[in-house]
């Protein structure tokens, strides 16, 4: 039964539409690990897609945005001992706290899937179950080192010192009876995908998995896909000393949630899998690349699955120069930020202050600037005195001037205007998310050179008719760029816009149809609030520092 509205429900959730497959986009996070507290790192991800899906959605095309929870393991289960649990009571709460976030962050995601979830767990059986009747799977034993607090295994060559490459700690021997992946059988598939195609990125993510895995001198090694040391994941059927490992079980979820059925082919799916599998992006942190470059195709490979589009591994968000983690316990709590900042600055900044793709040093101090100078100078200083002039020089009645009243200053906003929308697309393609906001903020930051070049404030002192036809136009072209500009900024900043708008007395647009100058006839704006307030970063610093963030 639990099943079967689960399929009503992804059925219910695509909705209907005469575009074709090529106007369709799935994107995923990573499923998150519910073992402590969330951070802005989990945040970062989380906000990239967002925006990401917002962009495709206002492009016009069929979006399904997935995220989730990764809940099964030994680590749960010994938290959850550790707080006298249940496991599913501990991730519970976690996975409660989580969606409260990204309602918070104002996550618009169309799946959440959880591995705990029934029609999940039954799927990876009848996936192992496949593998198995199939020989890509075989039941051996392990010996090895193992991290708990990653979930992972080394070998002695990959292990520091008797620590674990990712987390420093130090990891134990482990010698158990297990089920084996032939991900070995894949490797020279696995070395065309990667080297022929722009299946990874960014390229340095290449370099890692045929240097460190495909071409190293152990080779791609099986892998161990099932333990008996532990109890809390899916057992496996006829055999269920064996639990599912986190491979099969976690990765999985990404076809789970559009409802695989393992029983049959590709062309047998549902329409709604058939729709948006494969993936066009899988978007996660560098540090789980190894998993969706290698594993997960070769698992694809051997369900006879096509292969997502793109997977992309960004750096991770520093503090003091490590890696922010539940388990360093150096994390920053969004909830205070977002509770102090506002939603939009802080996804803002998430997305501006992060070249995608590459490691960054997280600063509160950075991020208090970039609200100041960006947020309240240029954008928040730009709408305000535009609407203040608009109302004093015209009671807030702008008119559309007639072709042939502009200046050389005016032709080269208009065209800033008009480039906008491709160059943000362009680097949006590229997944170049920081970029597309210095797009937007360049054109806000040219309008208030704009300002200082027209001079409106001498136009209105000369008060001749021809001054007050110039000075409309100025006016005129100030509001489109706030329009435009808020347009293109709704993927990113999702409640801002709204309030700007209201401003510009016009209604939100639901698109891109309307990124260009000229379109609209005549704005009638009236008095709102501030956008953002300009902080005291001494102060602000001091206050964060009491509230030990």
């Amino acid at each position: 039964m639990v099943f079967l509205l689960y399929t009503i429900a992804i059925m219910n959730s695509s909705k209907t539409s005469k575009n074709t497959k090529d106007n369709k986009y799935y994107i995923t996070t990573p499923i998150y690990f519910p073992s402590g507290k969330w951070h802005l790192g989990h945040s970062y991800t989380t906000v990239c897609c967002d925006s990401l899906a917002r962009f495709n959605r206002l492009e016009g095309k069929e979006v399904f945005y997935l995220t989730g929870t990764d809940e099964h393991g030994q680590k749960i289960e010994e938290n959850a001992k550790k707080a006298g649990k249940s496991p599913k009571e501990f991730v519970d709460e976690l996975v409660a706290s989580i969606k409260e976030l990204w309602k918070l962050f104002n996550i618009q995601y169309d799946g959440f899937i959880r591995t705990t979830d029934f029609h999940h767990e039954k799927t990876v059986q009848g996936i192992f179950n496949k593998l198995l009747k199939q020989g890509d799977i075989y039941k051996g034993s392990y010996s090895g080192f193992y991290c708990t607090p990653c979930e992972s295994f080394w070998t002695n060559t990959q292990t520091k010192g008797g620590k674990c490459p990712d987390c420093g700690r130090e990891v134990a021997v482990s010698q158990e009876e297990c089920y084996f992946f032939r991900l070995s059988k894949y490797k020279d598939r696995l070395l065309k995908l990667l080297t022929e195609d722009n299946f990874l990125e960014p390229k340095s993510r290449v370099n890692e998995m045929v240097n460190n895995f495909l071409k190293s001198e152990s080779g791609l090694e099986d892998l161990a896909v099932s333990r008996t040391s532990f109890s809390w994941g899916v057992p496996v059927n006829g055999d269920e000393n064996h639990i599912i490992y986190v491979w099969i079980d976690a990765l999985s979820n990404y076809i789970t949630a559009l409802g695989y059925n393992s029983d049959k082919s590709f062309e047998e799916q549902s329409e709604h899998f058939k729709k948006f599998w494969p993936a066009d992006l899988h978007l996660m942190a560098k540090e789980i690349v190894r998993f969706h470059a290698l594993i997960w195709p070769a698992l694809l490979m051997a369900l006879d699955l096509p292969l997502p589009k793109k997977i992309y591994g960004h750096g991770w968000l520093l503090f003091d120069g490590d890696k922010m983690s539940k388990s360093k316990g150096n994390v920053v709590d969004p909830f205070i930020l977002c509770d102090r900042y506002g939603v939009d600055a802080m996804r803002y900044c998430l997305l501006r202050e992060i070249s995608f793709g590459q490691d960054c040093d997280y600063s509160t101090e950075n991020f208090l600037m970039r609200i100041n100078t960006d947020l309240c100078n240029d954008l928040g200083n730009l709408t305000k005195r535009t609407m203040a002039m608009s109302r004093q020089y015209f009671e807030g009645i702008v008119i559309k001037p007639k072709p042939g009243e502009g200046t050389e200053f005016d032709v080269e906003l208009i065209e800033k205007i008009n480039d906008l929308y491709s160059a943000v697309k362009g680097k949006l393609e590229k997944l170049e998310i920081s970029k597309a906001l210095e797009s937007i903020f360049e054109v806000i930051s040219s309008s208030n050179k704009y300002i200082d070049n027209t001079t409106p404030w001498i136009l209105n002192k000369e008060g001749t008719p021809e001054a007050k036809i110039r000075l409309n136009a100025v006016i005129y072209n100030l509001l489109e760029v706030i329009r435009v500009c808020s347009n293109m900024l709704l993927p990113f900043m999702p409640d801002t816009p709204q309030i700007i708008y209201n401003q510009l007395g016009l209604k939100l647009p639901k698109d891109f149809k309307s990124t260009k100058h000229g379109l609209i006839k005549q704005y009638t704006t009236v008095e709102g609030e501030a956008l953002f307030l300009r902080l005291d970063i001494k102060k602000e610093l001091e206050e964060l520092e009491k509230i030990n963030l």
